[in-house]
């Protein structure tokens, strides 16, 4: 089976999924040229390693990071596995173009659903850690932000960050937030990670109750069921109450938004600002820090890479495939978008 490595087409997009040194532990790998530029990795890296230069799309594994583009529709045929990113269920359109590709497509994002989502949690991470530093930047005057310094100065208090979820993207934006010695609320459904974090962070509050964001300078929203769309905790009600200028980083925006106002926005325009707030919903944001999102997410998908090469469909690997042969095989997918349900 030969492995196939593209370039990614969409906004802002630089990662790879396999560097160098991840290819040559393969045989029969295809990179298309220039895939792996923006992070650092010529052609050259790829061919010493063992890589050919051409078509990506003409071998039977396509291994990519991001979910198919539009100019990428018809590129998917019968037999073929993509195994990337997906993000079917706020696209219906790009639902549509993998079940008529007849192709198989296994989720990066439900990879291991019943086991911690070993592949969507680095990228999760990352994305936490992130969301601190562009909610520090949507608060500068200039991005219609109020103004506000999240770890205050001497004799001027810190800006106040909620965070909405305490999982992986919750827990990492915290680290980051209490870091900076910003005023920090963690919102989430059960206590269950409370204890861990407030040994570790313990100036932060820890609540369970329905979301206060009136003061809130920045909202962090990180709540993620996994394989299902985002559910919707902040209305546009709620953002009426604070002040102008504040700011709501969307991390769920890939699964459709946590708020209401949400819409997705991309790398070269990441911003809007709608009822006074400044919104950045940008469905990539790992791509930001390319290098280091590349590596890390190769650490996580090269044991699968070899787990489908050597046909071995492990249950964690089982609850990555979404669509296969025409069919939704994944039962959150199917009832989130309407379609029919196909066991695998």
């Amino acid at each position: 089976m030969r492995v196939g490595i593209p370039r990614e087409v969409k906004d802002g997009e630089s990662r790879v999924a396999l560097s160098p040194q991840g290819i040559s532990s393969l045989k029969n790998v295809i990179v298309e040229p220039g895939a792996g530029l923006g992070v650092g990795f010529s052609d050259e890296e790829y061919v010493r390693a063992g890589a050919k230069l051409g078509n990506a799309w003409d071998c039977e594994l396509v291994v990519k990071v991001k979910e198919l583009q539009e100019s990428e529709f018809g590129k998917p045929r019968p037999g073929q596995t993509v195994f990337g990113f997906q993000h079917f269920g706020p696209a219906p359109e790009l639902l549509d173009a993998a079940l008529a590709s007849g192709a198989t497509f296994v989720a990066f994002e439900t990879v291991g659903q019943a086991s911690g989502l070993p592949i969507l949690a680095p990228m999760s991470a990352i994305a936490g850690r992130l969301a601190v530093q562009v909610g520090a930047w949507c608060l500068q005057k200039q991005n219609a932000g109020s103004g506000v310094l999240l770890p205050g100065v001497e004799g001027i208090a810190p800006g106040k960050v909620v965070i909405l979820g305490a999982g992986n993207v919750g827990a990492n934006a915290l680290h980051l937030a209490h870091g900076i010695g910003a005023d920090v609320t963690v919102y989430a459904k059960t206590q269950k990670r409370f204890p861990d974090l407030r040994e570790k962070y313990p100036r932060a509050q820890y609540r369970t109750d329905a979301p206060e964001v009136q003061s809130a300078d920045l909202i962090i929203a990180g709540v993620l069921t996994p394989g299902q769309m985002s559910p919707r905790l902040i209305t546009r009600a709620m953002l009426r109450t604070m002040r102008r200028g504040s700011a709501l980083v969307d991390v769920g925006i890939d699964q459709g938004g946590i708020a209401e106002t949400s819409r997705a926005t991309s790398h070269s325009a990441p911003i809007y600002v709608e009822e006074g707030v400044v919104h950045y919903c940008v469905p990539n944001m790992p791509a930001a820090c390319a290098r280091t999102a590349s590596l890390a997410l190769e650490r996580s998908v090269l044991p699968y890479i070899r787990m489908i090469l050597e046909s071995r469909t492990a249950e964690d690997l089982r609850t990555g495939i979404q669509v296969k042969a025409g069919k939704v095989t994944h039962e959150h997918l199917a009832r989130d978008t309407g379609r029919a349900y196909s066991p695998l």
